[in-house]
């Protein structure tokens, strides 16, 4: 093992595999960095016999404070051999001893820096402060730590030469995390390289146990010695030093997806006063940072956390259990090669070298518009499909990528483009808007620019040009992205008239097209079955993109209410991304949103009609939720008449368990199948299983009232669809409740979103409603909606109009069933007054209400006017209605009773 610097980084192992003469083929870079002992081999050495708790009690106080805080040599002994062989021979250096075993694939580093609160009598301090450290880590870390260009292997087959990046791991004890932090806040590219780091100890928040450091202090200054004051005091609680760094740090964390471990000392030291405590307590020794840090504690004290004495250690196993895991979850699984087979790589090697020497005869060229996406979050599976289909097993060579607009099409197809522009670097990348034809043949034209393509002045058609260069096998290997293939006429032209998009794509074999639409159909006209369709986000990809896109992380402290508004958002990403640029421009809590969210249907259509600006996006384009929609409505209206008065009907009802029947009816049949059909295509309805019931997106089903609203015809559409209901809803036979419960939640939809309407089909819909709510037992609901109707009609009927009428009894028949007896009876009165004046006694409608205020007499204890009622009304269905009549039974049986 190499002689540990007490300055700088030693490098205890390559990180090659035995037998390996390969340059940087290691997989990632390990480096421990110390926390106040002031050497990196004293923090994590440790005495095969004996450990931190037996020194300490040690019956000499000058002994323990030696051993405590490590008093160093006279200023004439070199700081690389103050420690000598024999003395590290003779105790416990797991780094070295262990680690660069356990973990063969890494190349393990220690970093040492002047940090010690006492040196000698002899030897001043290093007067860097916190901030100083941090500095000359990162210039240190951006000079030594692999910065050469070697060869490396991407994937099996591809080679070429790159800047090796392996990832950096930090394993930070203590004041040691601190210097990291502030490394990797001052360094973007090794910010960009670190994917985890495991802290053990550290004080982000400041040590409660700064009794510790005036300890030494104390020390010190009877010893004549000048302590380390700017370190010392950063170790105070809340101190601005390293609250300034963890504010940093931590939006650090978000932004580059760093993993953090943060290992907790679960005893205090023993054998000093004062120690008895934690050094740092839990508060203290974690981040704080949501979904992104792992907080485990270790049976030892501040000082033993980092020292091992073997394999078995519980400190060395979960630390090597962290390492492994990570490297086998998160860095060798994804993105590095199998050194097992050593062989295989020389020939890589050996084939790279002959391919970057000889001449090429292609040159490739990159056409795309925007930069890479660097939020871009998930969506691994369906990258891997694209590649795997597209190019590494080439099962086909053309694909449509299908979903929804705003369900995050184009961001795939970009990141796909990025990706084989970095791991098939032999394919040129050409990307095509097919927005309108002005978008494709600027395109093309771009194209035709890059390519040095020459244009045949006989030729009137430009893109013909550009069809023919990419036919040809010199213009090798390419990737080409049709994006928003969305209008038919765009794509395939007018027949007779013009041409579109597809009578200008080139067939070769050399060549790849991948496809994005919203419009199945399209997709199955451009390349058959080969479809890849994508679907919102799923939990843990909408709250990571939600993370990467906020700039206020503290937003993100409540895990409930991020569910919430997510859940809110259908996790779909072009509504979450228009959600954090509200909140990031307006600075509102996500709390104060999804309020908006929740509060009014007004409310709700304003914040996803709210355009915002994203650099990702086609520009003067519309990039709001509300407004990519309204591209898509306005395409099915001028295609399809039918399926645009279908989205109409259901924007205005619930958007889930739709049942067909009670759409309106479409004749011929084939129409009506034909319509549903372009509102699937477009996924603007869904049918979940194999029956008759569809849904709406709940998004789309909002933006279609947007659209609605914007042509005016809201009032109008509302009164066909309340004519509609009407004419469809059941009547109150207990035979029909299972169609009438599936018609309830739409009804009730409607009638919740029209009390403005004044309309008397709206009223007659809350008076079939009310009628079959009461017999379904939901007696309140049947009130609310039974006393609306009567209200309505007696603000425009006259008293003896039979619908108000009509209105009166079914309430008063409510109120009874409600226990409200006295308003019941009240109103049947009424009723009863009425006709007696304008129908003759043996009315059927007189003699009912007749029979139902007698009920609600005797409900309400007034037994003698119900049987006087009774009476009269049995001596008259006896004389008109047969004696085997049904009414005539009911009223001798009330009157029995």
């Amino acid at each position: 093992m190499p002689e540990v610097n007490r300055i700088g980084f030693t490098e205890l192992s390559s990180g090659k595999i035995a037998g390996d003469d390969l340059q940087g083929t290691h997989g990632v870079n390990i480096i421990l960095v110390h926390g106040l002992r002031g050497h990196p081999f004293e923090t994590w050495a440790s005495d095969r016999q004996a450990d931190d708790e037996q020194a300490f009690s040690s019956s000499s106080w000058r002994k323990n404070i030696r051993s405590l805080f490590k008093f160093t040599k006279p200023p004439g002994e070199s700081s690389s051999t103050q420690k000598g062989t024999s003395s590290q021979q003779q105790r416990v250096f797991w780094p070295g001893d262990y680690l660069t075993k356990d973990i063969s694939q890494a190349r393990v580093w220690t970093y040492g820096y002047n940090a010690d609160i006492i040196g000698s009598l002899f030897q001043a301090n290093n007067k860097n402060n916190v901030s100083g450290h941090g500095r000359d880590l990162k210039v240190r870390l951006e000079r030594e730590i692999d910065n050469e260009v070697i060869p490396y292997i991407w994937r099996a087959g591809i080679s070429r030469l790159i800047r090796n990046q392996d990832p950096i791991v930090f394993l930070a004890h203590s004041l040691g995390g601190i210097i990291v932090k502030d490394a990797l806040c001052r360094s973007e590219a090794c910010r960009r390289r670190t994917k985890l780091v495991i802290f053990l100890g550290t004080p982000h928040r400041g040590s409660a146990w700064a009794s510790w450091g005036e300890i030494a202090s104390n020390l010190a200054r009877l010893m004549l010695h000048d302590p380390h004051k700017k370190i010392v005091e950063a170790l105070e609680v809340d101190s601005e030093v390293l609250d300034n760094i963890h504010e940093q740090f931590v939006k650090i964390v978000y932004d580059d997806r760093i993993q953090i471990h943060s290992f907790q000392e679960a005893r205090g030291i023993s054998g000093m006063k004062g120690l008895h405590e934690k050094v740092v307590d839990n508060f203290s020794s974690k981040l704080d940072v949501p979904r992104l840090e792992t907080v485990e504690s270790i049976d030892a004290n501040h000082m033993q956390i980092a020292r091992c004495k073997d394999q078995s250690d519980e400190s060395y196993r979960a630390i090597v259990g962290v390492l492994k895991q990570f490297l086998k979850r998160d860095c060798l699984s994804a993105d590095l090669p199998n050194r097992s087979d050593t062989r295989i790589q020389k020939e890589e090697i050996s084939r790279t070298k002959k391919e970057i020497e000889s001449p090429r005869t292609t040159t490739f060229h990159h056409s795309i518009p925007f930069l890479r996406n660097r939020r871009f979050i998930g969506r691994t599976k369906k990258l891997k499909e694209l590649e795997e289909k597209l190019i590494v097993s080439n099962d086909c060579q053309k694909l449509a990528l299908v979903g929804l607009g705003g369900v995050g099409k184009t961001q795939v197809a970009l990141e796909l483009a990025y990706t084989v522009k970095e791991r098939w670097p032999e394919y040129s990348i050409f990307w095509v808007p097919a927005l309108s034809a002005e978008s494709f043949e600027k395109a093309y034209d771009d194209i035709a620019i890059r390519c040095s393509i020459a244009l045949n002045p006989k030729e009137e058609d430009p893109k013909e040009s550009v069809r023919r260069y990419l036919n040809s096998s010199s213009a090798g290997k390419w990737l080409l992205v049709v994006d928003n293939s969305d209008e038919e006429e765009v794509l395939f032209g007018t027949s007779g008239v013009l041409r579109g998009v597809i009578d200008y794509l080139p067939e070769s074999e050399s060549g790849l097209i991948l496809f994005t639409t919203r419009h199945r159909g399209i997709a199955v006209s451009l390349v058959g079955n080969q479809i890849v369709e994508i679907q919102e986000m799923d939990c843990k990809e909408a709250e990571s993109f939600l993370t990467e896109s906020l700039t206020r992380k503290e937003l993100l402290y409540n895990p409930t209410v991020i569910t919430d508004l997510l859940n809110e958002l259908t996790h779909l990403p072009l509504a979450i991304a228009q959600a954090a640029a509200y909140l990031n421009a307006m600075q509102i809590s996500i709390q104060d949103y999804l309020s908006l969210l929740k509060n009014t249907e007004q409310d709700m259509v304003g914040l996803l009609s709210r355009e915002f600006r994203d650099d990702t996006r086609y520009k003067n384009s519309r990039n709001s939720v509300a407004a990519t929609w309204l591209i898509s409505f306005n395409q099915i209206r001028r295609s399809d008449s039918v399926a645009a008065d279908i989205l109409s009907f259901v924007s205005c009802i619930e958007n889930k368990a739709i049942p067909q029947s009670i759409l309106p009816s479409i004749e011929p049949k084939e129409q009506m199948v034909h319509a549903i059909g372009t509102l699937r295509a477009y996924a603007f309805v869904t049918r979940p299983g194999n029956g008759d019931m569809y849904e709406m997106h709940r998004l789309v089903h909002l933006a279609t009232k947007v659209w609605l609203y914007k042509y005016g015809t809201t009032m109008g559409l509302n009164e066909k669809v309340a004519a509609h209901l009407v004419q469809i809803f059941p009547s109150d036979d207990y035979k029909n409740r299972v169609q009438w419960r599936e018609y309830f939640p739409h009804a009730l939809q409607f009638l919740r979103n029209t009390k403005a309407l004044d309309s008397d089909k709206r009223y007659d819909l809350c008076m079939a409603v009310g009628r079959c709510l009461l017999v379904d037992g939901r007696i309140g609901e049947a009130v609310v909606w039974l006393l609306e109707c009567f209200l309505w009609r007696q603000g425009h009927f006259a008293e003896d109009h039979p619908d108000r009428l009509a209105s009166q009894h079914m309430l008063a028949i409510a109120y009874q069933a409600d226990g409200q007896v006295k308003k019941a009876v009240e109103l049947l009165e009424q009723v009863l007054a009425i006709e007696e004046k304008v129908l003759a006694e043996d009315h059927p409608d007189r003699l009912a209400s007749q029979h139902e205020l007698a009920i609600v007499y005797r409900a309400d204890g007034q037994v003698k006017k119900a049987v006087e009622l009774l009476e009269q009304v049995v001596a008259i269905e006896e004389k008109v209605l047969a004696e085997d009549h049904p009414d005539r039974l009911a009223s001798q049986h009330e009157l029995a009773i």
